[in-house]
């Protein structure tokens, strides 16, 4: 399973871009990486951990802005196509083959 958090928050205040500078933190600590611009994904071993990690994702969300997620499928992520560019290191490196579940 993977959670595909997108985002769009306010940067015009100070306490816009120190809640900005939290919520990324908050992303970053909690095992997410970067996709694409304000697009950042999780991996989750099991449906009960991705809805724990989204629970903690609500919690964790700024008051003011955007903020969306939702889970997905191994196979549904798979699936997707890049049309323009290619595929960043960390991004080859978060694939799933290189899980090992103990």
């Amino acid at each position: 399973m993977r959670i595909i958090v997108l985002y769009d928050l306010p940067t015009l205040t100070k306490e816009n871009r120190k809640d900005f500078r939290c919520f990324h933190k908050y992303l970053l600590g909690s095992g997410y990486y970067m996709l694409q611009f304000s697009v950042y994904v999780k991996l989750c071993h099991t449906f009960d951990y991705a809805q724990e990690s989204a629970q903690k994702l609500e919690k964790n969300c700024p008051k003011i802005g955007n903020v969306r997620y939702f889970i997905i499928t191994e196979k549904q992520f798979r699936d997707m196509k890049m049309i323009v560019g290619k595929e960043s290191k960390q991004e080859k490196v978060k694939n799933i083959d290189h899980l090992t579940i103990l």
